[in-house]
């Protein structure tokens, strides 16, 4: 599996052994930066970029995902969402990593580098990298609702106030 890794400076250590304990483990990373701490560094472009090369990759029908690092996740969440038909799921532990896969079909893994040790991410990603999509028709049928909703700006059949 391919994975697309981004940070910020706050998870840039995090991002070092993540990328060096996950190419051990067999997979493929690719590092979309930053490659040097700068503490005025900006995330958005990092993250945009680690999630459309993953949107590029799955169009491709490449077994692909990401992850964005911060602080808190919160913000390289917000930026990978951004890209659209990508699903950033924020995680802060292993239940909710593999909800994000399960319910959300969710592409990309935010995780806070301040919030947990290294260990503690790798732990919350490893389980986010390795659960499948149920493809239940319930979960399938609300992602569609939101990617109709990103592309048109209605939900057919849904009350959406104007």
């Amino acid at each position: 599996m391919r994975v697309h890794i981004a940070t910020d400076h706050a998870g840039l250590e995090t991002s070092q052994y993540l990328i060096e304990q996950l190419t051990a483990a067999g997979y493929d990373m690719i590092d979309h930066g930053p490659q040097e701490y700068d503490p005025l560094d900006d995330y958005p472009s990092f993250c945009i970029n680690a999630a459309l090369a993953v949107k590029r990759d799955r169009e491709q029908g490449l077994d692909s995902l990401g992850i964005v690092l911060g602080g808190s996740g919160n913000g390289e969440q917000i930026a990978a969402n951004k890209v659209e038909g990508i699903r950033a799921a924020l995680a802060w532990n292993n239940d909710t990593a593999a909800l994000a896969r399960q319910h959300n079909n969710a592409q990309v893994i935010a995780v806070g580098g301040r919030q947990h040790s290294n260990e503690e991410a790798l732990e919350i990603i490893k389980v986010f990298l390795s659960t499948p999509w149920t493809n239940e028709e319930r979960h399938a049928r609300r992602i569609g609702q939101v990617a109709e909703y990103e592309r048109t700006g209605r939900i057919e059949g849904k009350h959406i106030d104007a």
